[in-house]
């Protein structure tokens, strides 16, 4: 069930039963020579939906943009400012829970969110700790949940592609992407075919060490076959997360 396609009775509905949500969250960002710039977004989107069909979860819509200032030396990113990503987090979920809704599971699709996503809900709790006679916030708490890191998808990755996944267009999301959009595969020389692997800070910095956007991965070996299997096993692993946060 998909918020963007409710109604609000069906929303009051929902809430006779749950009190939880899934808000997929990601990124718009360079994705190497053959990876959508949406990947980041695409992929959450794609699993939330699959774990929506499963459990019968309301599935929020995705947070698109997120924290990726060290891709803008690349051609079609966009990144929101930490502060600016802590406000939309703190702006959406205080919106739910004025309706009703105390369980925001985050499932994440970019590393780069992780550490504002946590800052947010600690301005959250911070919020209703102060002021408890605004709402009543009791039980309100939210996860984030790093789809790559769901039960069983690091093993078959690395059962896939071994040291080639990479950290940054990874064979795994790249595959990922390629069976949720056949229509938009794309294919390209990878040059050397492994990227090489360090730190990154700024964006200067970032297409100075990985001048075509990857790091560490070889997403030449990316397929759909590939994706499929991490798609099964990613929403069968964040099914059973998903049911544990609500429990």
């Amino acid at each position: 069930m998909e918020l963007r396609f409710s109604t609000w009775r069906e929303v009051d509905a929902y809430l006779e039963n749950s009190r939880a949500i899934i808000i997929p969250i990601g990124s718009t960002e360079q994705h190497g020579p053959n990876g959508l710039i949406g990947t980041d977004a695409l992929c959450p989107e794609t699993l939330a939906i699959g774990v929506g069909a499963q459990t019968g979860a309301l599935i929020a819509p995705t947070v698109s943009v997120g924290m990726a200032q060290h891709h803008l030396a690349f051609s079609g990113s966009i990144t929101l400012r930490p502060s600016t990503l802590i406000a939309v987090i703190q702006d959406m979920v205080n919106s739910l829970i004025r309706h009703g809704f105390k369980a925001f599971y985050f499932l994440n699709g970019h590393g780069g969110n992780i550490a504002t996503l946590n800052a947010a809900f600690s301005e959250i709790y911070a919020q209703w700790s102060m002021d408890p006679a605004a709402m009543d916030p009791a039980g309100v708490r939210c996860k984030v949940a790093n789809w790559w890191e769901a039960n069983g998808v690091l093993a078959l990755s690395r059962k896939l592609f071994g040291d080639q996944e990479g950290s940054h267009a990874t064979c795994s999301e790249v595959s990922l992407t390629q069976y949720a959009y056949p229509d938009s595969v794309k294919s390209a020389e990878m040059d050397p075919p492994q990227a090489p692997t360090g730190p990154i800070y700024d964006a200067v910095d970032y297409r100075r060490r990985f001048p075509d956007g990857r790091i560490g991965s070889n997403p030449s070996l990316a397929n759909p076959g590939a994706g499929e299997q991490l798609y099964r096993t990613a929403v069968a692993g964040l099914v059973a997360d998903y049911q544990k946060f609500c429990g």
